[in-house]
């Protein structure tokens, strides 16, 4: 009689599949799609749609400075940990109710820029003169507001669902493929129905994909240790003991945990991804000035780009599963400022398609190692019941600093650019942002000397 075999371990990418048919990891897909898609709205594409319509390279940087409104929301995150959404909170629960106030109000003002679109001038309301560009700006700001506010609920309802470890890396990789996946519709066919349908037509349609994040927000489940969570605390704002709770315990709980490397962390975030940040607003307006067209540039980023992106995200959590989030986090410090040196030789070899073709498959695989590796740091610092507080904060200082600089990007580039040519202008600045990639390299070495501290002295006798 033959023995029973017994049953095959799976592999990895098994395990991974297997997973895939987990409700949540559908959910936090969509989510992370509903996520990315407003940020290069208000952003880098918003860029290539003002240059097109003439708007000058300044104005196109001052008008970045919306997108503080993700660098702030640590602001007012308390007030999302701490209390239930108009109209949506005793319906869906504190995370959904936040998540689908948000998303419907990204559709309305992502309208609403349709509607009024980036040109001079001005219209007449009530016999008064309102500018354009004014009231266009005014959009952006409600679109990067609701953005911003989203992003806290999705961040907070996806560490808090994870079960364990392994899930919250599941979780954060889903989230980081839906996040991307939106990204290339924004930053790529976006162009390609631009060209067929103009951009006011385009951005309509992408309103109507909020729906998407609307679906999930249905879809989803109120964490259940969330709930625990914040059922132990101080229950109203309006007491001072859960005012000081909402406000100050999320610090307070963050530096107690991380003692004097909370300062080092910080430091590390804030400059991890600032090259990317100041180089971003220039890079559509780049491609206009260097003769590109909005076909050549999505068929492009829908095709080499997507594929490298997806390549970037794989190799983040092959390196971080094999060596851990540090390793990470250094190489994906390495690797960041390639997409800047890389934007810098296309402005001086010209915007022929292999070229192009190459510098972005550095761009993608570059910002989908290092967002990957950064976003796992994050998430691996937060503590349950003030989830969405201690994120917004981190992530609040991942961009901060980048934000309040990209702003004065166009001037740089118009400076860098007196007496040269403006491609010399823009290849000179790519390449001076790519410095500030060593001191964060020195800072991601230091980060990580100083985790091994702690194990080294455990094991001395």
């Amino acid at each position: 009689m033959s023995q029973p075999q017994p049953a095959r371990k799976r592999r990895p990418w098994q395990e991974v599949l297997a997973n895939l048919r987990h409700p949540k990891v559908l959910v936090m897909l969509l989510l992370g799609f509903s996520s990315g898609l407003p940020i290069y709205l208000v952003g880098n594409t918003l860029g290539f749609w003002m240059r097109k319509e003439g708007i000058e390279l300044d104005t196109i940087g001052f008008l970045s400075w919306v997108g503080l409104a993700y660098s702030l929301k640590f602001l007012w995150a308390p007030i999302v940990d701490k209390t239930d959404a108009p109209l949506f909170g005793r319906w869906l629960g504190r995370r959904r109710g936040w998540m689908l106030l948000a998303q419907i109000v990204v559709a309305i003002a992502l309208v609403g820029m349709a509607l009024v679109q980036p040109r001079g001038g001005s219209f007449q309301v009530l016999g008064m003169a309102i500018e354009h560009l004014l009231v266009f700006g005014a959009l952006a700001l409600v679109v990067a507001f609701a953005s911003a506010t989203q992003d806290i609920v999705i961040d907070a309802w996806r560490i808090e669902s994870a079960e364990n470890s392994q899930q919250l890396g599941l979780l954060t990789s889903s989230a980081a493929l839906g996040y991307r996946s939106a990204l290339l519709v924004t930053d790529a066919l976006i162009l390609l129905v631009a060209a067929q349908v103009g951009w006011a037509m385009s951005y309509d349609l992408m309103a109507l994909l909020m729906a998407t994040g609307v679906i999930a927000t249905l879809m989803a489940r109120e964490p259940e240790r969330a709930i625990v969570a914040v059922a132990r605390q101080p229950a109203s704002l309006l007491t001072p003991r859960g005012l000081f709770d909402a406000i100050v315990g999320p610090f307070v709980a963050f530096f107690r945990e991380h003692r004097s490397a909370a300062l080092l962390m910080l430091a590390a975030i804030s400059v991890y991804r600032l090259a990317d940040f100041v180089m971003g607003p220039m890079a559509n307006p780049f491609y206009v000035d260097l003769g590109l067209t909005e076909q050549t540039v999505g068929s492009v980023r829908g095709s080499v780009g997507l594929v490298a992106s997806f390549v970037g995200i794989a190799l983040a959590g092959m390196v971080a599963v094999r060596w851990g989030v540090m390793t990470a986090l250094i190489v994906g410090a390495v690797l960041g400022p390639g997409s800047n040196l890389a934007f810098a030789w296309l402005a001086y070899v010209g915007p022929g398609a292999l070229e192009f073709g190459v510098a972005m498959a550095i761009d993608n695989v570059s910002g989908g190692f290092a967002g990957t590796a950064l976003i796992a740091y994050m998430s691996s610092l937060t503590s349950i019941g003030y989830t969405a507080t201690q994120y917004a904060l981190l992530s609040s200082f991942y961009a901060l600093l980048g934000k309040a600089l990209k702003g004065l990007s166009g001037v740089a580039v118009q400076t860098l650019a007196e007496g040269r040519t403006l491609l010399e202008g823009y290849a000179l600045f790519f390449v001076g942002t790519a410095l500030i990639g060593i001191p964060v390299l020195l800072l991601c070495i230091a980060l990580a000397l100083r985790r091994q501290v702690p194990r080294q002295a455990h094991i001395v006798p």
